[in-house]
């Protein structure tokens, strides 16, 4: 999660700008069809997937696995609330997977949420063991 800044445009303007512009044409478009494939892998996940495969999911896409680049180590802050609200499960089950994952070296924390969390490559082999 990142600071940003949200600006609205009158749909006349987005259009003539997508017409005149090609460079920015291609980038939007670009980012349309990214954001509907991530749309149809999150809805995929929820009908397929359990909690744990869903938040072990979660947490490589909070660190950027499978993105150009370097994966981030250690993951910006997030409450378990929060992660609950994004897996789409309650609180108490993101606990104790947190803390399986934990437990089996998946993950890194001290449990304050200051101190950010770290996540090991390992955790994608709870994403693709069947």
């Amino acid at each position: 999660m990142d600071e940003c800044v949200v600006t609205r445009l009158e749909k006349a303007t987005m259009i003539a700008t997508i017409h005149n512009e090609p460079e920015f044409s291609e980038l939007f478009m670009s980012y349309l069809l990214t954001r509907n494939s991530r749309i149809e892998e999150d809805l995929i996940d929820q009908l397929f997937n359990s909690s744990e495969k869903r938040l072990a999911r979660t947490l490589l896409l909070l660190a950027r696995y499978g993105k150009r680049g370097r994966p981030r180590q250690v993951v910006p802050k997030i409450s378990q609330m929060a992660l609950s609200e994004i897996v789409g499960t309650k609180r108490s089950r993101v606990k104790f997977f947190m803390n399986k994952f934990k437990k089996l070296g998946f993950i890194e924390y001290s449990g304050r949420r200051e101190a950010g969390l770290k996540i090991n490559s390992s955790l994608l082999t709870v994403v693709l063991h069947d």
